[in-house]
This record gives structure tokens, C-alpha cells and sequence, in this order.
């Protein structure tokens, strides 16, 4: 079968620099515990996992709620990143904290408080119940608005002055309607674009494609926002499934397929994807015997 490798793919920087350090914990006081997913991928967790690093993490709970399990030893905070508030609440309780948020996010931490600083409030595009957008909107709860559609727009008091950012793994797409919209409705609206560079450069690479392409495979966890955003863009035009792995990968969907693509999420381990793009190029309909496939090694996802 033709396989279209889309670059760039793999982790990004954010991602690798999480790992490394979580990976470096190890000989740290123990035991070492991850305050939620450290980037959205359930093989990332598992694989921590069996080098002794813990995850906890429980849908709804909030990362301060989530602390109230954690009593002794090292905590990490996520690539997400996290408001000053579960900084301040780890340290209290005594607990060793390591803070592996990506730079990025970190960057826009820093651009929001820096704008409350002059008096703005802050348009927040991001996803409801998302970490990142959690960290960010707990900076100052009562001035900074998460948008997540332009319906919350029209809720705002168009006589504030505001500045726009945003979760970084949102589609750059959408992010670019919602601002136009707002300089639309708002009357006073200075745009502050957060979308990171591995997320943007993944997106367009995805937008632009070949023509040829019948069929698009999306490599990554179904949790990771930047991975599900690749999906939405790729289905704009074409046949497209979204995989954790290729144990994910149905067979029956390639039957008439001549040219597939496939790319990944920033948080996706280059070895699934290299796994799938593998399997994809030695399959062949009429021979049975391609349509084995390989185990997934954990031991090899946090390999950097």
C-alpha cells in the first residue's frame, strides 16, 4: 500500500522535556507521583508506570482536588501546566514539587498576568474542562472568560477592554475565526495568539496534503485536544480514523484503498506512529499474510 508519512510528527519539545523529567524523578523523594495525565497518552502513563511513576487522575476532578491524594513524596505537575493555586497547596503539604510544564504554556501564563497587570480582562480560547484551560482561567477566575464558541462571545460587556489568547493546542483555525468574530462584536479586542509552533506546523501540514490521499489515519490518544484538532481539519475532505495504536487499526477499512496517510499528535510516541506507517506500507489486500499484526512494546514509548 502507498503511505504518505506526514512531518513533522513525533513528540514535541513540550512533550520530550515532560518525559525527561519525569523519568528523571525517579531519584527523587519518593514515592513520585503525576498530578493528572503528564500529556494526554495512555501509553506514556503505562509505560511511567512500570519504571514506578504514578499517575492519578480522575475525570471531573480538578488538579487542587486531585492533590488531596497525594500526602508524601514528589509531585509533578503536567505539561498542562497549573494555576498558582496547586503550586502553592503542593508545597504547603510539605510534598517536593516538579514543575514539567511545557514553555509554552508557561509563556501564556505569563502574557495573562502581565495584561490583568494593565487593567484588561482576558478572552481565553480553550476547551471546557481541558487542564491547560484550567491552569490558565484559575490565574483570576472573575476576569478571565473561557470561550469556547461564539456564543460566549455575545455574552461579554462590550465596554471592557480585552485581550484575546489561548489554549495552545487549539486549532489554529478555529482560533482564527473566533478572533475575527470578536473584533466584530467587541469594540476594544487586542489579539494575542498562543497556538505553539509543533501544534500550527501539524495542522497546515494536515490542511495540505496530497489530493491523492483516499484514506487518513490520526495516531494518538483520543484525551490529547492537538490530536483530536489534526482529525477535524483532515475530515474536512477526506476518510479519516483516529488510533491510540495500530492494535486500533481495523483492517476492513483499507479494503479498496490505494494511498494512506498518516500523522500524529504532539503527545503521540513516535514509535506507534512509525509502528502503523510500518504496517501500512507492507500490507497488501490480496495477500493475507500482511495482515498481521505487531505487539505494541511498552518498553520502547518513552524512548527519547
Amino acid at each position: 500500500m502507498q503511505v504518505k508519512a506526514i512531518r513533522p510528527r513525533g513528540y514535541c519539545k513540550g512533550v520530550v522535556r515532560a518525559i525527561e523529567m519525569a523519568k528523571q524523578a525517579r531519584g527523587e523523594k519518593q514515592p513520585v507521583v503525576i498530578l493528572g495525565m503528564i500529556v494526554h497518552n495512555q501509553y506514556i502513563v503505562d509505560a511511567l508506570k512500570q519504571m514506578g511513576i504514578e499517575t492519578i487522575d480522575h475525570p471531573g476532578k480538578t488538579r487542587l482536588e486531585l492533590l488531596d491524594e497525594i500526602q508524601e513524596g514528589t509531585v509533578i505537575i503536567t505539561a498542562h501546566g497549573a494555576g498558582d493555586q496547586v503550586f502553592e497547596k503542593a508545597r504547603a503539604k510539605g510534598l517536593n514539587v516538579i514543575d514539567a510544564s511545557c514553555l509554552d504554556v508557561i509563556k501564556t501564563h505569563e502574557l495573562i498576568k502581565e495584561k490583568l497587570s494593565k487593567g484588561y480582562e482576558i478572552l481565553y480560547i480553550g476547551k471546557k474542562g481541558h487542564p491547560e484551560a484550567e491552569g490558565a482561567v484559575s490565574i483570576d477566575a472573575e476576569r478571565i472568560h473561557l470561550i469556547g464558541s461564539k456564543e460566549d462571545l455575545k455574552t461579554l460587556d462590550p465596554g471592557a477592554d480585552y485581550v484575546i489568547t489561548n489554549q495552545t493546542t487549539m486549532s489554529l483555525y478555529d482560533v482564527q475565526d473566533l478572533c475575527e468574530y470578536a473584533k466584530e462584536i467587541l469594540p476594544s479586542v487586542t489579539i494575542e495568539k498562543e497556538t505553539c509552533t509543533a501544534t500550527k506546523v501539524r495542522q497546515e501540514a494536515i490542511k495540505n496534503m496530497d489530493a491523492d490521499i483516499d484514506v487518513v489515519f490520526i495516531v494518538g490518544d483520543p484525551h490529547s485536544n492537538n490530536t483530536q484538532k489534526l482529525a477535524s481539519i483532515a475530515r474536512e475532505n477526506r476518510e479519516v480514523y483516529m488510533i491510540e495504536s495500530l492494535e486500533d487499526l481495523d483492517i476492513s477499512v483499507l479494503k479498496g484503498k490505494k494511498k494512506a496517510a498518516v500523522s500524529s499528535g504532539a503527545s503521540t510516541p513516535a514509535y506507534l506512529t512509525d509502528q502503523v506507517i510500518s504496517f501500512l506500507e507492507q500490507f497488501d489486500e490480496t495477500d493475507p499474510d500482511t495482515y498481521t499484526k505487531p505487539q505494541v512494546d511498552l518498553t520502547k514509548i518513552v524512548d527519547l
